[in-house]
């Protein structure tokens, strides 16, 4: 769901009653998009998120602590230098439009009080935060816009700041029930009474239109053209439930969740559409509701933002190894006659006394057959018999030094690509900033990336993961390969046991025993534990290896977080699912 007008009057009760009067303590810009308020009040600090995200605009009190750059935006020194220590003295929506107004008093350069404003437009890919003067110029904004990409808004610095245009659809907070179904009754076309309503209602997102059709049908589709008597009596009283619902703010904040407990919506009523097929997680607040539902997605397209220099470089080595393996077989499997070159050179040898000079080939008996059948054997005339002897030896022998080396070149280049495998299954389970890192290090080590002239001061190793299972055993999971190594080869003990997905690429999932016995419950957690940090973590029903470490060895000269490993025994266990909200 789209956060629309009628979700955003109730978060901006909420921050009303949280943060009116609270002063601007500190102000980070974690991404070109995002902006984070620290608002200090004699209640303590309170953290406000803006984001202006395409696909997670929002703005609501946070809880989570996203990295920040090393150093700070334009922008945001901009905001630290005119904003802080400005004290939060109103916050304006108007009508449902999906804004939020957002006005400070703070002192300028020379002491005088002013007064600025955060506008906050919550418009999908339109989504912008600008920053305003008390002249109602822009001083600046997240995205600017100029005239090549727009011919009726402009935001640029200097410019004075205009609301959005209107959509002339009828606010609740104006017009009553019967107001809107009059509007419906006059619409000429005959549509779906959801596609009505949200066309003529302001600030109402789909999911609020689709369930009064919902309601008002009770389950089945109604049209506007077909609203008779009884059909009007019951849009109208569910009508006026939503509508005291977004005037008195007084609804309740659900998160829809699918059968697998992943965020598809979230609501400010309950919902009945979905029917049993959904399920509806009651928050404290709206803004845990959206921190919760969009803390994930930010956090992975941060990432995937930031790692796409990284996957395209791993993706590139893929496609070259794949490429060059397929090439190298092909090679390969030519190189599969090379005793039929070695066999017609020894039949050439057997036969120089019935060859003559300038002959186009030899009939014989091939000797190697057991029933002694004819072979012909090609001649190039313009050699002697023994030539023609020695050239057949030699491309028998070039064949056999082709097959060695392409099979040693194809075992590397496999090997390298079950390598790069790993490390994109590692970058796509990254979950912050210091694991891609971790993996950059990892691929300059390896050659795939160059080495930066100056060194960083490097940060403490990332820990891995780790679990507990039901009987209490620690569950130890790599984040990389180098941590899979150092967890698998330094830290885990002999008599631990150690989990690893069948032919996929994954983490090593280690269970430190301390020398006790392991019960089956543990074992079969910790091989969901590693099915879930694989390659497989979508997939159903996934082998998995486990033995103990005293079993698992690293070859001389392997990459890392290669292995091998004997005496394992072998689970087929579905990925492990955690709570997603």
């Amino acid at each position: 769901m789209a956060l629309d007008g009628a979700f955003l009057r109730h978060i901006k009760k909420e921050l009303e009653e949280n943060l009116i009067n609270s002063k601007v303590d500190k102000i980070y810009q974690p991404s070109r998009d995002e902006l984070i308020l620290s608002m200090r009040s004699f209640e303590g600090i309170k953290k406000l998120l803006i984001s202006a995200r395409a696909n997670s605009p929002r703005i609501n009190i946070t809880s989570s602590t996203p990295e920040n750059p090393r150093t700070p935006p334009m922008l945001c020194m901009l905001l630290r230098k005119r904003l802080s220590g400005a004290r939060l003295r109103s916050i304006h929506q108007p009508g449902l439009e999906r804004i939020l107004i957002l006005e400070f008093e703070g002192k300028n350069e020379l002491g005088d009080t002013v007064i600025m404003k955060l506008a906050v437009e919550i418009m999908g890919q339109y989504s912008n935060i600008v920053f305003i003067d008390e002249k109602n110029n822009i001083i600046d904004s997240v995205k600017r816009v100029d005239a090549s990409m727009s011919s009726q808004r402009l935001i640029l610095p200097g410019l004075q700041y205009q609301m959005p245009p209107s959509q002339k659809k009828l606010s609740v907070l104006e017009y009553d029930a019967d107001d809107i179904i009059s509007a419906v009754q006059g619409i000429n076309n005959n549509m779906l009474l959801s596609k009505a309503l949200l066309n003529i209602i302001q600030g109402v997102s789909p999911i609020i239109c689709r369930e009064l059709e919902h309601l008002t049908g009770r389950g089945r589709d109604v049209f506007s053209k077909e609203l008779d008597e009884e059909l009007i009596s019951r849009l109208r009283f569910f009508l006026k439930r939503t509508i005291n619902i977004i005037r008195d703010c007084s609804g309740e904040p659900y998160i829809i969740t699918d059968p697998s407990k992943k965020p598809i919506d979230f609501t400010f009523e309950d919902i009945q559409q979905y029917g049993s097929g959904r399920s509806f997680k009651e928050c404290k607040s709206f803004c845990e509701l959206l921190d919760r539902y969009y803390a994930k997605r930010d956090a992975l397209e941060t990432i995937r933002q930031k790692s796409n220099d990284l996957n395209k470089l791993l993706n590139n080595a893929a496609s070259r190894l794949i490429k060059k393996i397929y090439i190298q077989k092909e090679e390969l499997s030519t190189c599969a006659d090379r005793e039929y070159f070695r066999i017609c050179g020894d039949i050439i040898q057997a036969n120089l006394y019935r060859i003559n000079k300038g002959d186009p080939e030899l009939k014989a008996e091939n000797f190697y057959d057991e029933n002694m059948s004819e072979i012909t054997v090609k001649l190039d005339p313009a050699l002697s018999p023994a030539a023609n002897s020695q050239r057949y030896y030699k491309s028998y022998q070039k064949a056999k030094t082709a097959e060695q080396v392409l099979t040693v070149q194809i075992s590397q280049a496999e090997n390298e690509l079950d390598y790069v495998s790993s490390v994109l299954d590692s970058l796509s389970r990254a979950e912050s900033i210091r694991e891609l890192d971790e993996i950059r290090t990892e691929l300059t080590e390896q050659g795939y990336l160059k080495s930066k002239g100056k060194k960083q001061k490097n940060e403490a190793a990332l820990p891995p993961l780790e679990f507990r299972s039901q009987s209490g055993f620690k569950i130890l999971v790599g984040r990389n390969n180098k941590q899979n190594d150092k967890l698998t080869l330094k830290q885990a003990d002999k008599n631990d046991l150690w989990f690893h997905t069948k032919d996929i690429p994954g983490s090593h999932t280690i269970i430190i025993t301390q020398g006790n016995t392991v019960d089956d419950d543990t074992i079969l957690f910790a091989a969901s534990l590693a099915a879930a940090h694989s390659k497989a973590r979508e997939s159903g029903k996934t082998p998995v290896d486990y033995t103990k470490i005293r079993y698992v060895s690293k070859p001389q000269g392997a990459k890392p977080g290669m292995v091998i490993y004997t005496n394992q025994k072998t689970l087929f266990v579905e990925p492990y699912k955690s709570d997603l909200i």
